[in-house]
């Protein structure tokens, strides 16, 4: 019997992680801040997502500046929008019971 959970990332396991590529997936680039009143986060709850997706190489971080502000925004990379599919896919999988045997 094939293992229906093989294709999961367990990075994406987390609601909110899987709510940032979500995000990212759909737009180029997005502030941290867009990122915290889209999901609902408090900052160092966002943080330490965004810190665990980043140390995967799903995310990319652009630090800049908008005047004298910092402006942080992150983008998803290729290996992470690859890995981001693969495990929607393997959710599609399950949902659908393709995975049986």
């Amino acid at each position: 019997m094939k293992n229906p959970i093989g294709n999961l990332n367990k990075v994406f396991d987390s609601r909110i992680r899987m709510g940032v590529m979500s995000i990212l997936l759909m737009n180029e680039e997005v502030s941290f801040n867009d990122l915290k009143q889209l999901l609902e986060l408090t900052d160092g709850n966002l943080a330490s997502h965004l810190i665990n997706l980043e140390e995967n190489a799903f995310i990319k971080v652009h630090k800049g500046f908008i005047g004298r502000k910092t402006n942080t925004t992150y983008s998803i990379t290729k290996s992470g929008e690859k890995a981001f599919k693969d495990h929607l896919e393997g959710l599609e999988n399950i949902i659908r019971g393709v995975n049986k045997s």
